[in-house]
């Protein structure tokens, strides 16, 4: 009966291993404390940066139809990435026309011969109340960092722009010199319409201008729009000179055209998706 209920226990003990070691596997990796000395892009995930060791970024001269845009970012970029002045900039607008891409497009453009002249670090949604920890670990570095929130907008509901805003202006202490904040959103100011709309509110106004404040933080604010039909046969035009597409030009019209109809609509988006599509078709490799 001894022997029976040491084998008991033993057991008992085994299987606590197995589900410490279960929980161990399942668990996020331990982050290296501080910002790694090397490396041009990170996202900022579980309150610790994680390399990436290659953007998704496309040439910036691929981004057709969005010039204003492209040439205004870039420069707010250049100057920032001098050392010069330059504010945070809010991409705003229709879907699929390059916002994202164009954030990506000119740190790669700023970084062309300069060794991580500029860090990206990517926020998700979900993290911005981790922001100030964000900007006290980033505010001893040397290097310059761009910060970039990709499809940002906040619910009726969320207070956590509330954090964002003092992070844009960074409390009493002030944004970091070596930080710039860039986000993209299908919103120009980030909030449902009705947000702070109740027609029963003591003060409207004051909700009115709670709504409006948070996108006023961003120095920059850039429009996209709906392209036009030959702004988007301009963009499937360079990217398939781009990836040497075995194809007449009346053919890549035509299908071009014939893809967007079954999409519903153009946009940069739309003209990536139909080369990948005619690149398998032709058997290409892009």
């Amino acid at each position: 009966m001894a022997r029976a209920g040491k084998n008991k226990g033993g057991d008992k003990d085994a299987l606590l291993a197995r589900v410490a070691g279960a929980l161990e596997r399942l668990a996020p990796p331990a982050h290296r404390a501080g910002v790694p000395k090397t490396g041009a892009a990170f996202v900022w995930e579980a309150g610790g940066l994680v390399g990436v060791d290659k953007v998704a970024a496309v040439p910036l001269a691929l981004l057709k139809g969005i010039d204003p845009q492209r040439d205004t970012l870039l420069t707010n970029t250049r100057h920032f990435a001098n050392g010069l002045p330059a504010n945070n900039a809010l991409l705003w607008g229709a879907r699929g026309m390059g916002k994202s891409s164009l954030v990506k497009a000119v740190q790669a453009e700023i970084n062309r011969g300069r060794r991580d002249a500029l860090v990206l670090v990517e926020v998700h949604r979900e993290d911005i109340a981790t922001l100030p920890q964000l900007l006290r670990l980033l505010r001893g570095d040397k290097r310059r960092f761009l910060i970039f929130c990709d499809d940002l907008s906040f619910d009726r509901d969320d207070t956590s722009y509330k954090s964002l805003k003092a992070a844009l202006e960074g409390g009493i202490e002030g944004r970091p010199d070596n930080v710039l904040f860039y986000a993209t959103s299908n919103r120009r100011h980030l909030m449902p319409r009705d947000i702070g709309e109740n027609e029963n509110a003591i003060a409207p106004a004051e909700t009115v201008e709670e709504k409006v404040s948070l996108s006023d933080r961003f120095g920059l604010w850039l429009g996209f729009h709906n392209c036009s039909q030959d702004d988007y046969l301009a963009m499937v035009g360079a990217y398939a000179a781009a990836y040497k597409l075995k194809i007449a030009a009346d053919a890549l019209r035509a299908k071009s055209l014939a893809w967007a109809i079954t999409r519903g609509g153009r946009s940069g988006r739309v003209a990536w998706q139909f080369i990948q599509d005619l690149a398998g078709e032709l058997g290409q490799k892009i």
